[in-house]
């Protein structure tokens, strides 16, 4: 009996297709399809079989399969899931998860055979580049390197057929790892917890721990033996590790050649198409057992999933904010249950969302309280700049300019943490008071002056940074306002001109391995003043460090978002946390306008349970997560008119529900991003509230003008 195949195509389509099975196929749900639509063959992927009994529309057939492998059925499953949570079209997730597949393959390379013929004049370099020949199979350059001889020796046994050249496909081996090999030493606090971890793992099946640990307490070390456990209790065992920054990953990855003696596989937008794809495949064929990479690690094709770590599970990077707009963490807890695998969630200060469910039994809770080895945590100080400010038109107070002289003058390393790039946040004409923005966009251009451009963070323009101002023509009138990682390190530079300085942003780091030259330099002692933004403020050991000067602290408190306390917490937290990692004792100086602020307040007593107790009070007052729920529809276009009315009627369209408050529609705080008008609307429910089904159902209520866009982000981050 011939089948009706459906198939999901990775563009923004609402629903799989129909076709009909060719007779003879034999399709089976995972399989990689061509697939007509219009005049064009497209790349798909079946996500059902049925009897084609009773069914009476004529269906066009799958042109046949694709190369590549089959998706599991629980990534098949796991795409579609996501698609329906975040309220977005199936073909989206869909697309992320061949992102490996239809990746660019590497070009075969030459290698030199011997054929079995004799060369007419044998000679003794000959001889040489026979004998290396018949050892490994190399290419014609190493062939020569690994003889000691001339490429031209070579090539005269090619000429006469002694050797063959042909070309392979390249190949990258993913060892297995090897579970038995003995961890790092524990201290007691992290022997427990590695122990209740290592039983979760080993014994299979979904769950989820908190992983709860002071910075420096060890935590890497903890949640590799759960890796341990679960690659020894099955030999099909895989097991991710989600990190939210690349530059973290080449740290974490040495970690993990060392516990395992074997390297894994690395999945970030860093790593080049090819080795992406042999990645993704040997994912799919079960041979690569572990994988460290980004958020969308998270959908590759895993035969058999057993642990996902979810490492400083409360950052912000994990949340993808364009595109397919997902939560990694929140997703990742999904794929554990679609997986039946375990999950951790690490972090030194987890989000609220994570440690309610902690406390409330959801989420087993396990602590590590203390430093590894004679570490302590930094002394952690305040410096209010409204009693000591810095001098004018600088940006580092007196009491942080002596600390760091003592420092230097110890030999001991410092950290200046400002999480804001580039030389100055806004230009200003001081003729005309206009500050220059992005064309068509409401987000000013940042000042870089290493590169002498004006750039705009959000969209991506940039120019270089003009002699008049464009508005009123005036010369030499343009002003930078602020600071930026660039204008510190230029202060220390002057304050400290013998120190070896460096800046570490995703500004001056293009790639993972400029970012592993420039932490192993720190973690060498060649940098004396480290100037970074968030990019340096979590994961990394550097033993010599002991001083973390935070130039801005009042900086992310700024603005509407409702996280706003806990982020600046978060991130505060993690980066003094980089002081006094080893046996040299650390402080860290904190430079506020307010002092006061609960936020300031709790960090300097290192009272992270207080702050989160007071932050958890005022979020149930209001119904907000982790007590509520949220959801936003960020609606653009590009005629106003037309933009207002759609969401008027759009505002009337929302369906009535009990738990359920909408608010909105309102110009958002960037109102014009690339020629786009930007409306929101924000969505406030109760826990027991599909939130989902209920943006769900809103959306097919109504139906925009080919030229507006409707986004929805279920649990936003941004409020811009």
């Amino acid at each position: 009996m011939s089948r009706i195949a459906s198939v999901l195509l990775p563009m923004p389509l609402p629903e799989a297709f129909d076709y009909a099975e060719p007779e003879g196929l034999e399709l089976e749900v995972g399989d990689q399809v061509a697939a007509p639509l219009g005049p064009r063959l497209l790349h798909g992927v079946v996500v059902a079989l049925r009897d084609a009994a009773g069914g009476n529309r004529p269906l066009k057939a799958i042109e046949g399969r694709l190369e590549g492998a089959r998706l599991p059925p629980g990534t098949v499953e796991f795409v579609q899931w996501a698609a329906r949570y975040s309220v977005d079209w199936p073909g989206q997730p869909l697309a992320i998860a061949l992102r490996g597949a239809r990746a660019q393959k590497a070009r075969p390379v030459k290698v030199v055979e011997v054929t079995g013929v004799g060369p007419a004049r044998p000679t003794p370099a000959r001889a040489k580049v026979l004998a290396a020949a018949r050892g490994a199979a190399l290419a014609p350059a190493d062939l020569a390197r690994a003889a000691g001889v001339g490429a031209g020796v070579v090539k005269g046994l090619v000429d006469e057929g002694v050797l063959a050249v042909r070309l392979v496909e390249a190949e990258t081996a993913f060892p297995p790892p090897d579970p038995a090999r003995p961890g790092a030493a524990m201290n007691p606090s992290q022997a427990a917890a590695a122990a209740e971890l290592r039983t979760m793992a080993a014994a299979g099946g979904y769950g989820v721990a908190l992983l709860d640990g002071v910075t420096g307490s060890g935590k890497t070390e903890v949640y590799l033996e759960a890796a341990a456990a679960a690659l020894a209790a099955d030999p099909d065992a895989q097991v991710l590790v989600l990190l939210p920054e690349i530059a973290l990953t080449q740290a974490v990855i040495g970690r993990v050649a060392d516990r395992f003696g074997a390297a894994p596989g690395e999945w970030h937008s860093d790593v080049a198409p090819p080795l992406r794809r042999r990645v993704w495949e040997a994912v799919a064929a079960g041979s690569c057992r572990i994988v460290v990479g980004a958020r969308s690690a998270l959908f590759l094709p895993f035969r058999k999933l057993a642990l996902i770590v979810v490492d400083e599970e409360h950052d912000a990077s994990f949340k993808q904010e364009e595109g397919f707009i997902y939560h990694a963490r929140d997703l990742a807890v999904a794929r554990g249950k679609i997986e039946d695998a375990a999950v951790i969630l690490a972090s030194a200060t987890p989000s609220l969302e994570t440690l309610r469910n902690a406390e409330q039994g959801r989420y087993a809770w396990l602590r590590l309280e203390a430093r590894h080895g004679a570490a302590r945590l930094p002394d952690i100080g305040l410096v209010d700049l409204r009693e000591t400010p810095p001098d004018t038109g600088r940006w580092l107070s007196p009491p942080l300019v002596q600390a760091m002289a003592e420092t230097f003058a110890r030999g001991e390393q410092t950290l200046l943490f400002l999480n804001r790039r580039g030389y100055a946040p806004l230009v200003l004409c001081k003729a005309c008071g206009e500050r220059l923005c992005a064309p068509d966009t409401d987000s000013w251009l940042v000042e870089h002056r290493y590169s002498g451009r004006l750039v705009c963070h959000l969209t991506g323009f940039s120019m270089p940074k003009p002699k008049a101002c464009p508005h009123c023509g005036a010369a030499d009138s343009l002003v930078s306002i602020g600071p930026g990682v660039e204008r510190v390190e230029e202060e220390a530079r002057a304050l400290f001109p013998q120190a070896r300085l460096a800046v570490f942003s995703s500004d001056t780091i293009f790639d993972a391995r400029e970012g592993k030259r420039l932490i192993e330099a720190m973690a060498a002692g060649e940098i004396d003043i480290l100037v970074a933004t968030q990019a340096a403020a979590k994961g990394h050991n550097f033993p010599n460090l002991t001083l973390v000067g935070v130039v801005d602290a009042d900086l992310g408190l700024r603005g509407a978002d409702l996280r706003a306390a806990e982020r600046t917490f978060q991130l505060l937290a993690q980066a003094t946390g980089r002081a006094g990692r080893a046996d040299k004792p650390g402080r860290a100086l904190v430079q506020t306008w307010a002092p006061e602020h609960a936020v300031m307040q709790a960090l300097a007593a290192q009272d992270r349970d207080a702050f989160v107790a007071a932050e958890m009070a005022e979020r149930e007052l209001a119904g907000l997560p982790p007590f509520g729920r949220l959801a936003a529809a960020v609606v653009s276009g590009l005629d106003p008119a037309q933009l207002e009315a759609f969401v008027q009627a759009m505002a009337a369209a929302a369906p009535n529900s009990d738990g359920v408050e909408v608010y909105g529609p309102a110009d958002a705080p960037l109102s014009l991003v690339r020629g786009r008008r930007r409306k929101r609307f924000l969505v406030r429910a109760d826990r027991t509230v599909d939130l989902s089904a209920y943006m769900a159902a809103w959306r097919a209520r109504v139906k925009p003008p080919a030229s507006v866009r409707v986004a929805i982000d279920i649990d936003p981050y941004s409020f811009l």
